[in-house]
């Protein structure tokens, strides 16, 4: 079963960047299609970005397109957020998510990440 240790988290003001980490491990990561999703307190959890198994593709929901970048580096067996031009809203519990086949708004990931927790101050 594949695993994953997420990292890069924190408190940010509106307006700056952080970058999220996924490393994975347990399984050939280059088999996964990955991505992330977010949860807000409160709300339900939402996607936000996918990357297919080679890199080559990749999708994102409307509200961060031109903002955040997912990239995946699989000699590294890691995934990637890149956040800029953060917003209060951007406010949630990041997690970190693959499965064999597909990933997206209406593909639920088989395996998730714990979550990593991402604040943006106003």
């Amino acid at each position: 079963q594949v695993q994953f240790v997420e990292s890069g988290g924190g408190l940010v003001q509106a307006g700056g960047s952080l970058r999220l980490s996924c490393a994975a491990s347990g399984h050939t990561f280059s088999r996964y299609t990955m991505g992330w999703f977010r949860q807000a307190p409160g709300k339900e959890r939402e996607f936000v970005a996918a990357i297919s198994k080679t890199g080559g593709s990749t999708y994102y929901t409307d509200s961060v397109k031109g903002r955040f970048t997912i990239s995946r580096g699989n000699a590294k067996n890691t995934v990637y957020l890149q956040m800029n031009s953060l917003k209060p809203e951007d406010t949630s519990v990041y997690y970190c998510a693959a499965d064999q086949l597909n990933v997206g708004p209406n593909a639920y990931p088989d395996y998730w990440g714990q979550g990593t927790q991402v604040t943006v101050s106003s």
